[in-house]
């Protein structure tokens, strides 16, 4: 079940719950608020991918209420967006009730997000970001090397992929997640709350891979310095927390696990 809520603290702002867990979060006053940590983080993805204000090419798996594709239009203007979105009555009732801008270049497709992205042109993407879930799981389909293949495909040579991933101790799902990204690409960079990183709570992570050196100094800043602190992991530290798991296929995925009780309390 969908249901908006409003923002005591915002007059127009609202958040998109899905089955009672908080999923995105609309200013439409301000689209470049981004209130949810992982959205935060996933907006200094937007705003490093590129030089500021130059124009991108997004691909959203996902759509939720829209939120970083109205951050990526209002930071980068004349930005070409596709936004996959399965859930065609959510689409319905975001594009009703938190409309788009019509100006803005997004064009959403209602399809399966493995399918939606078979449909990108190869080369054409700066930036894919993954934040798919059902049922407050990711889809088993979007979690092997063989989806990281199709996302290569539509990236441009020095586009980046990034994913919103959600797990809990003791973390199995996303060090499998981190050594499939690294049998796709070759740098990543993890960020999130590190209670989860320790893997003493359940939580968010955001999965940042490419194959350029990414800005690891600023992107770690940034993280830091949020009103939701996080930290950064690459490299060897990387490499340590992965733990020697085994990359994902199409034949051994599973989908991500159920949130407990409590968790977006």
């Amino acid at each position: 079940m969908a249901e908006l809520v409003p923002d005591p603290e915002r007059p127009r702002a609202w958040t998109l719950t899905l089955d009672g867990a908080p999923q995105s979060h609309v200013d439409l006053d301000d689209p470049r608020h981004l209130s949810f940590a992982y959205q935060r983080r996933l907006g200094h993805v937007i705003d490093l991918v590129a030089p500021a204000n130059q124009p991108l090419h997004v691909v959203h798996l996902g759509g939720g209420a829209f939120t970083l594709a109205r951050y990526v239009a209002a930071t980068r203007p004349r930005s070409t967006q596709q936004v996959v979105e399965l859930d065609a009555t959510l689409v319905q009732l975001i594009r009703k009730h938190l409309p788009l801008d019509p100006n803005a270049r997004i064009r959403v497709r209602s399809t399966d997000a493995r399918a939606g992205l078979a449909k990108v042109p190869d080369g054409w993407a700066d930036l894919v970001i993954a934040d798919v879930f059902s049922g407050a799981r990711t889809p088993a389909h979007l979690t092997s090397v063989e989806f990281l293949s199709e996302v290569r495909r539509a990236l441009k040579p020095d586009g980046w992929y990034a994913a919103n991933l959600a797990d809990g101790p003791p973390l199995g799902h996303l060090r499998g997640q981190v050594a499939t990204a690294a049998a796709a690409f070759e740098q990543l960079a993890l960020a999130a709350d590190p209670a989860v990183l320790r893997g003493r709570r359940f939580g968010n992570a955001v999965l940042l891979a490419a194959d350029r050196e990414l800005p690891v100094a600023e992107l770690t800043r940034r993280v830091a310095s949020d009103p939701h602190p996080g930290r950064l992991e690459h490299g060897r530290q990387l490499a340590d927390f992965t733990g020697g798991a085994a990359a994902v296929t199409d034949a051994t995925a599973k989908p991500s696990p159920t949130p407990p009780p409590g968790a977006f309390d």
